[in-house]
């Protein structure tokens, strides 16, 4: 189940990157689960990774490789997430890695290795270097859809965006791919998500490129509250197109990161487990900017919101309770308003006079739900995405290892 149509879109090639894909067997047999990523030589990489104490060793590992420098390939699978695995699971990351360096004349530190899937399980490191001939035969640089099927766990649908833009007459692509559709709630990163750009770009432009909008992007969504320990957003530069370096064309250019993180992390929320609702918190008029990202995340996160979302229920008295609980020091609720999809629920702390049930339950009953609320308190402003709570969500995590 997801909430509305959308196609994997055409995507470029970029000069620069080849992707390939194989079917290990790593939890299921016959489906993609194994992902590669080769990068040209000076290709610079950022990324950002979970805050979760327990980030699986692959995370430890990326993290490591990254530092080093020189990256020349992302190893991908999915099925396991190689998660609390002690040791042993660090051993296995690194043991994938030197199996692609062997296998491509590179060295183990030009690996980063991501995973995801069943926590706390044995990585089957035989399975996945049994797959890698496979990924390595079928590198080419059309391969994006290919490749974001064979990053889907829980996922109903493999994810996409792309944008061509023009710097100095010249077109500069950026490309991503995402999954996640639960134990989403990302903390600096994502489940899961790669981007990629023929563009030149410094190192330390392009990691500050990345984390400022991964905050207003992958930061701002929300399934189920929950942070993955396997989190990672890469962005890759290749550098075989035009060099962005004054302020105008990085402005540009971080306008369309913005676009193509922001429909990768919104597609996420779409295809949260179980989903039939796409929902938009608002929140106006808050005293700062982290106050009102703590009432959006309040409202977004509340079990009981989201199961009125799902029952298409204009229970309002639920937003007041998920607004009221965050600690705010000196809060008037009676300054407090409330629109639902443009129709007034509560003005002033409490039930608006004009408002009719018959209103609150049609608006409730759509697809896409724009929930606004104004806190009386500031000017600052922020929204953050998320979807209802269904019976569906609990069949799947209820059934995950079966």
């Amino acid at each position: 189940m997801a909430v509305g149509k959308t196609h994997f879109p055409d995507m470029p090639c970029i000069e620069g990157l080849r992707l390939g894909t194989a079917r290990a067997g790593i939890k299921k047999a016959d489906r993609r689960d194994l992902v590669i990523f080769e990068l040209a030589e000076g290709s610079h990489v950022a990324a950002t990774f979970t805050r979760n104490a327990f980030c699986a060793a692959p995370v430890h590992v990326a993290r490591r490789h990254l530092a080093d420098g020189a990256p020349r390939y992302l190893l991908i699978n999915t099925g396991n997430a190689n998660a609390g695995t002690g040791e042993s699971g660090m051993q296995d990351a690194l043991a994938c890695c030197a199996a692609l360096a062997e296998r491509t004349g590179q060295l183990p530190e030009q690996v980063l290795p991501f995973s995801t899937g069943v926590i706390g399980e044995p990585l089957p490191v035989e399975r996945i270097r049994g797959g890698l001939d496979e990924a390595l035969a079928s590198l080419d640089d059309g391969q994006w859809q290919a490749a974001a099927e064979g990053i889907m766990t829980t996922d109903t649908r493999p994810k996409g965006a792309t944008r061509t833009i023009m710097i100095e007459g010249q077109p500069v692509v950026i490309n991503g791919i995402s999954k996640g559709a639960g134990m989403i709630c990302p903390n600096m990163a994502t489940m899961l998500a790669f981007v990629a750009t023929d563009a030149a770009i410094a190192h330390d432009t392009l990691q500050t490129l990345l984390r400022e909008s991964v905050e207003r992007s992958f930061n701002r969504i929300t399934i189920d509250s929950d942070t993955s320990t396997n989190d990672a957003c890469t962005l890759v530069a290749t550098g075989r197109g035009v060099a962005i370096e004054s302020d105008e064309a990085l402005a540009t250019f971080a306008r369309a990161l913005d676009e193509v993180l922001l429909s990768l992390a919104q597609a996420i929320v779409r295809d949260g487990e179980g989903a039939t609702k796409f929902v938009t918190v608002v929140i106006e008029e808050a005293a700062s900017v982290d106050e009102a990202l703590a009432v959006a995340f309040s409202v977004a996160h509340s079990p009981l919101v989201k199961t009125a979302l799902y029952a298409s229920d204009a229970n309002w008295g639920r937003l007041l309770m998920a607004v009221g609980k965050v600690p705010i020091e000196h809060f008037d609720v009676s300054q407090v308003g409330i629109d639902i999809n443009g129709v007034t629920i509560a003005r002033q702390g409490g039930r608006a006079q004009e408002y009719r049930e018959e209103a609150g339950a049609a608006v409730m009953a759509e697809e896409e739900i724009n929930i606004t609320i104004r806190l009386g308190r500031g000017t600052a402003r922020e929204q953050v995405w998320t979807s209802d709570l269904s019976h569906d969500y609990v069949s799947i995590n209820a059934d995950y290892r079966s």
